[in-house]
């Protein structure tokens, strides 16, 4: 068994199943959909950074979740494109760089629900404490958020790919598109039962702290907003909280139908291809939803377009 695990050091990886007649169609569709990614995202963050009207907490938090965006389809889109021509028998990853890539899968799936959960509290006190709002949400208050989503995520998948890591390897081959925590134990024939009852432990806490922070933050500022005549505020109030709303249901949904599809084994294919959609469509649809939703980021990108098209015509 030590000799056989020895040799485990270079696994095969499953990749993404595609037939040759659609490998270049696959291939430019991921590669349009991660530039498209990259653009947005950092473009967001770029635009918050220099706009100094737009240094507010709501806005500086969200760059957490831009940042985290690239960072996921990062650790996952560039595999998939060198792997789309590669024959599966050929697709060869290192044991350690299938665990970091298991580590940053996990990371930017805990830190996508972590950072939902700071934005939520900063829409809290913005609408349900709007006099108290500049005194609480401070420099220091967005910084410390920003840091405890981060180091939470970290912890967290820290342990839960450190308990994959401690078992001995007895098998080869990856059967996913790319690596995860699942992944990683599977290569062994130990016991896992530790790593089932914190990778149950670990979903429940991270979805049931995620999505009970948000339903109750939610019918407080709904409470708040049917309670006030301010017809401005309520409006306001329902632009931002409807966007923040639509990022945390389209990560929800997909994040929750990769854990349906983990119960029912004969649709495994369906729960492979759910786990990819969860790491490109997300990251790929929330900066371009706040920035067509807000309406103050909305008017700095036509204000930018509109200077830069005015200069061309100008030359």
């Amino acid at each position: 068994m030590e000799n056989h695990s020895l040799n485990t050091d270079i696994l095969i990886l499953e990749g993404l199943k595609v037939s040759p007649e659609s490998s270049i169609p696959t291939f430019v569709l991921l590669l349009l959909i991660y530039i498209f990614t990259m653009v947005s995202n950092i473009g967001l963050v770029v635009l918050i950074t220099m706009e100094r009207s737009l240094h507010q907490p709501m806005y500086l938090l969200f760059c957490n979740m831009s940042v985290n965006d690239v960072f996921g389809a990062t650790t996952i889109i560039p595999q998939l494109l060198r792997n789309v021509f590669t024959p599966i028998s050929e697709r060869y990853i290192h044991y350690i760089d299938c665990v970091a890539q298991a580590f940053c899968v996990h990371f930017h799936a805990g830190a996508s629900h972590t950072v939902l959960m700071i934005m939520t509290f900063d829409r809290y006190v913005a609408i349900c404490s709007p006099l108290r709002y500049t005194a609480i949400m401070t420099s220091r208050m967005v910084v410390a958020l920003s840091v405890s989503a981060w180091m939470v995520a970290l912890l967290m998948v820290a342990i839960l790919v450190g308990l994959s890591v401690r078992l001995s390897r007895c098998r080869q081959t990856v059967l996913h598109p790319f690596c995860d925590n699942a992944s990683l134990f599977k290569l062994s024939c130990e016991s896992v039962l530790i790593n089932n009852i914190y990778g149950l432990g670990y979903t429940v806490v991270l979805l049931g702290s995620s999505l009970g922070s948000v339903t109750l933050t939610y019918l407080k500022i709904a409470v708040v907003c049917l309670s006030s005549r301010n017809k401005s505020l309520n409006g306001k109030a329902l632009q931002t909280c409807a966007t923040h709303l639509t990022v945390y249901i389209i990560m929800f949904v997909s994040g929750s139908i990769i854990i349906i599809l983990h119960r029912f084994p004969h649709l495994s294919d369906y729960r492979k291809l759910a786990s990819i959609l969860f790491h490109v469509v997300p990251p790929a649809l929330n900066a371009v939803i706040y920035e067509l939703q807000i309406k103050a980021v909305r008017q700095k990108i036509v204000i930018m377009f509109t200077r830069n098209t005015g200069g061309e015509m100008t030359q």
